[in-house]
C-alpha cells in the first residue's frame, strides 16, 4: 500500500500492529495491487491493498478490473473524504463506487465505526468464495477516527449469494452417458481447477477415461506438463495438438474456463463438429460466448470427482492423431526455437532453459507480449500455482510487481520473469 493524507489514520494505527500485520511499502498504487496479485494466485488466499482517496484510488483501477476478469482475490481498503463532503468535489475525492463497481464482486462505502467489521468480514468472504475476484471497500475520514464497540463475527453465509451451487445429479448423470459414449473426447481446462484445487481430481478424471486434455493460458501448472494426457495449450498462441484435437473430437469437456476470443477464434467456426459439456461455478459463463449441449454450475473439483467415479474406464479412438500433432509441432516448432544450433539465443531457448535449471519447479510470472506467449508455450511445470500472468486484461506493466508479490507469498520458491523493456518500464 501507500499512505496519503484520507488514510493516514489507518496507517498511525499499524505501529500497534507491525509484530502480526506486514506492510510493504509500493512506490505507486498500481505496483500495490499487481504485487497484491501476485500474491494472491501464488498462494491461494486474497491479497490486501492499502491506498488513499482520489489519485490513490483511481491508480488501482486497473489491477481491480485485472483482479476481477481474471478471478484474482483482493481486498482494496481506499480511504476517502468524510461523509459531510460526499459530493462537493472535495480536495481528492473521487466517486470511487461509481468507477468500481462494474469491475468487482462488492464495493462498499463504510460510513460509520459501527460497519467496519461488518464490512471486512464480508469482503473477505465474497473475495475468496466462489469464484474469487476483487473487492473495494471505501472508507471515509470520519468512518476511520469514530469509536464503537468492536465486535468482529467471521461471514460465511450470505443471502442470495450461493458462491458454491451443488450439481444436479440429473447433470452428472447425462454428463457420464455423452463421456462414455465419446469416441474422441477432449477437454480444455483453465484456471477454474486450481481456484477449485482440483488438479488431483482433473488428473484422476484424464486417467480413468483415457481423455486428452489442454490448457488455457490460466490454466496452465494446473496439471504437470509431463502427464501423458496433456497436449498443450490451446488457443492463437497455443499448440498444434491442443488446437487440432479441439476441432477433431466428438465431445468436447470444458473445465473451469470461459471459453474467450483467445481460445475460440472466430466461435461460428469452434470446435462445431462437437458436442459440448461446460462445468463453471459462474452461471454467467455457461453459453456466453459458445452454445453447450450440457452446462452444470457447481465447483470444478466436486463435479470431477463424481464424474471420475461413475465413468468407464476405457481406451479412446484417437488412432495416431495426437501422436501425428506432436510429432510435427516438435520437428517444425519446438526444436528449431529451443535448439537453434546458430545464431542469436531465441526467447524460447531461454525459457526452456530456465525450466531446467528450476528443474521444473520455479513459479512463472510474464508481463504481457512476446515474452508473455513465449514464457507460456515453453515453460515446464512440475507443481501447481505455477503460472501467473494478465490474461483476460492483458495489463503490461503487471509482471514485475506481480512477481514480487509472489516470491513474497512464497519465499522458498524460485520465481522467475519474464519480460519486456516497455512492461518494465510501467513499474519500474
Amino acid at each position: 500500500g501507500y499512505p496519503g493524507g484520507q488514510n493516514v489514520a489507518v496507517y498511525d494505527q499499524l505501529y500497534d500492529y507491525k509484530d502480526k500485520l506486514r506492510h510493504v511499502l509500493v512506490r505507486h498504487e498500481q505496483g500495490a495491487i499487481h504485487s497484491a496479485q501476485g500474491y494472491a494466485r501464488a498462494k491461494g488466499v486474497p491479497g490486501v491493498v492499502l491506498v488513499t482517496s482520489g489519485p490513490g484510488a483511481t491508480n488501482v483501477i486497473t489491477g481491480v478490473a485485472d483482479a476481477m476478469i481474471d478471478s484474482t482475490p483482493v481486498v482494496v481498503i481506499a480511504g476517502q473524504v468524510g461523509t459531510a463532503l460526499l459530493g462537493t468535489d472535495a480536495f481528492q475525492e473521487t466517486d470511487v463506487l461509481g468507477m468500481t463497481i462494474p469491475i468487482t464482486k462488492w464495493s462498499y462505502q463504510i460510513r460509520r465505526p459501527e460497519d467496519i467489521a461488518w464490512a471486512v468480514a464480508r469482503a473477505f468472504f465474497i473475495a475468496n468464495s466462489g469464484r474469487p475476484g476483487p473487492v473495494v471497500l471505501d472508507f471515509t475520514r470520519d468512518a476511520q477516527v469514530g469509536f464503537c464497540e468492536f465486535e468482529y463475527k467471521k461471514c460465511n453465509f450470505i443471502r442470495s449469494y450461493i458462491p458454491d451451487p451443488m450439481p444436479l445429479e440429473a447433470d452428472i448423470n447425462k454428463a457420464v452417458s455423452m463421456i462414455d459414449a465419446a469416441r474422441k473426447p477432449f477437454v480444455v481446462f483453465g484456471q477454474g481447477v486450481t481456484l477449485s484445487g482440483a488438479e488431483e481430481q482433473l488428473a484422476a478424471f484424464l486417467r480413468k477415461g483415457d481423455i486428452p486434455a489442454g490448457s488455457t493460458l490460466l490454466g496452465l501448472s494446473a496439471l504437470p506438463t509431463s502427464d501423458p494426457h496433456y497436449v498443450g495449450m490451446v488457443g492463437m498462441h497455443g499448440n498444434i495438438a491442443a488446437n487440432a484435437m479441439t476441432q477433431d473430437c466428438d465431445l468436447l469437456i470444458a473445465v473451469g474456463m470461459r471459453f474467450d476470443d483467445r481460445v475460440t477464434g472466430k466461435t461460428s467456426t469452434y470446435a462445431r463438429q462437437a458436442k459440448i459439456i461446460h462445468i463453471d461455478i459462474d452461471a454467467a459463463e455457461i453459453g456466453k460466448n459458445v452454445p453447450v449441449d450440457l452446462g452444470i454450475l457447481a465447483d470444478a473439483a466436486d463435479v470431477l470427482g463424481r464424474l471420475t467415479e461413475k465413468i468407464q474406464s476405457k481406451t479412446r479412438d484417437w488412432g495416431n492423431f495426437k501422436q501425428e500433432c506432436l510429432a510435427v509441432e516438435t520437428e517444425k516448432v519446438i526444436n528449431p526455437e529451443i535448439h537453434p544450433g546458430k545464431g542469436h539465443i531465441n526467447m524460447g531457448e531461454v525459457v526452456d532453459a530456465v525450466a531446467s535449471v528450476s528443474g521444473e519447479k520455479a513459479i512463472v510470472v510474464t508481463d504481457v507480449g512476446q515474452n508473455q506467449m513465449h514464457g507460456a508455450r515453453y515453460s515446464r511445470f512440475k507443481l501447481g500455482r505455477s503460472m501467473i500472468t494478465s490474461g483476460g486484461l492483458g495489463t503490461m506493466g503487471f509482471g514485475l510487481p506481480a512477481a514480487i508479490g509472489a516470491k513474497m507469498a512464497v519465499p522458498e520458491r524460485p520465481v522467475c520473469l519474464f519480460l519486456g523493456d516497455g512492461g518494465l518500464q510501467m513499474t519500474i
